[in-house]
């Protein structure tokens, strides 16, 4: 299934769509599912949406006690100890579900079958083929679902996009692009609440859902990314907000392989199975590769550059710019775009209202979720397997080359 398949799918199915929520002045309801450090996030922007955009948070639910607890002193909402219930409410329009990754497929499914609107953090899904699955039942249930890539709220891919149509960079061969960040001591190791008490204020149980069951264990609860059960990762929680732009920009689907290096080089004494360092080569069909750079001890950003035979698009903080390679200068033209929007949480709600009101156009659809989760699997796959991988593109699944 392609993205503009997958579009023409959902529209024939809007007019379900719209029998599922208020009038476009009426106000907009959200149950929200998780309430921990992004979901809080979440709740804290809704909140102040509240008067200019209709909107109203009514229901939250988290595991833990005391997220719920700050979640519904954040909004005003009542708390609901199960998420189905959340979901069983006549009266919630769209769902938030902010919750680690390997709960996001099971209960996007759940909240289309209920009929409710998405908004789903990245990665859309925990496995390549949850997405599929993912994606077959937003076409069939024709609710609108936004991915929580928040920087596709910035044009300035969509733009790039244009200008790479138009030829104003000639063939672009590779496109480079980083996400890099570095700690003290460990990293990514959050704060572990001793208050948390599993069987009082905790549901553990509820917690682990369709992952491997387990004691109680502190840390992975509140340092989840640490483990491949419950994260992916560098690649699932940082690339994967980079490689959604360089999709977008080139209109990429699939890759065709993939390839993962890295490991855990500096933090050799943290307990994380996950790696600490992970770059990812990318080839796409057509003749293009995408090089995904991470590490967690060693801050410096690099270019983020499409390179294209005539010219190079460079993305900065204020849009791109294109510069011609000096051997075609006479023939490319220096240009510059200034963005509008940006990687922020409030447009992001605002294109799914929009969506959900008006059927505007989706800025991380369930298809565009698709893509970014086989580029970031599979490059997982290949780190951990130490092997090439491969996707069929015809039965839409990725082995070992």
């Amino acid at each position: 299934m392609t993205r503009r398949e997958f579009a023409g799918g959902a529209l024939a199915l809007t007019a379900k769509s719209y029998a599922q929520i208020r009038g476009a002045n009426e106000r907009m309801r959200v149950g929200a599912i998780g309430c921990g450090g992004q979901g809080m996030a979440h709740l804290t922007t809704l909140a102040k949406m509240r008067e200019t955009d209709k909107l109203d948070v009514i229901a939250v639910c988290d595991v833990f006690d005391k997220n719920s607890a700050r979640g519904a002193q954040a909004t005003g909402a009542r708390i609901v100890k199960d998420y189905r219930r959340v979901l069983d409410d006549k009266d919630v329009d769209y769902v938030l579900i902010a919750t680690p990754e390997h709960w996001h497929c099971r209960m996007t499914l759940d909240a289309a079958s209920a009929g409710k609107h998405i908004y789903c953090e990245k990665p859309m899904t925990h496995t390549t083929e949850e997405a599929k699955k993912v994606v077959a039942k937003i076409q069939a249930s024709g609710v609108k679902m936004q991915v929580g890539v928040q920087g596709m709220s910035d044009d300035s891919y969509s733009a790039a996009n244009r200008y790479v149509k138009q030829d104003a960079l000639g063939k672009v061969v590779l496109a480079q692009i980083d996400y890099s960040r570095n700690h003290v001591g460990d990293f990514w190791a959050y704060w572990i609440d001793q208050d948390a008490r599993p069987g009082e204020n905790l549901d553990w149980k509820a917690w682990l859902g369709p992952a491997p069951k387990r004691p109680w264990d502190a840390a992975r609860f509140f340092r989840w990314r640490h483990y491949w059960d419950y994260s992916g990762g560098i690649a699932t929680d940082l690339f994967v907000h980079r490689v959604t732009r360089i999709i977008k920009a080139l209109d990429l689907q699939f890759p065709e392989y993939a390839m993962g290096a890295g490991g855990k080089f500096e933090f050799t004494s943290s307990a994380a199975e996950i790696p600490d360092t992970l770059n990812i080569l990318l080839d796409y069909p057509g003749g293009l590769t995408v090089q995904l750079i991470s590490s967690q001890a060693n801050a410096r950003p690099v270019q983020h550059v499409l390179r294209g035979h005539k010219a190079t698009l460079e993305f900065t903080d204020k849009g791109f710019t294109i510069t011609p390679e000096k051997l075609f200068e006479k023939e490319a033209r220096a240009i510059e775009h200034v963005k509008t929007g940006g990687e922020q949480l409030d447009l992001h709600h605002r294109n799914l209202i929009a969506a959900i009101r008006t059927n505007a156009p989706l800025n991380c659809d369930a298809m565009l979720g698709y893509y970014g989760v086989v580029a970031c699997i599979m490059g997982n796959e290949s780190y951990r397997r130490r092997r090439y991988m491969k996707w069929d593109a015809a039965k839409q699944h990725m082995h070992p080359a």
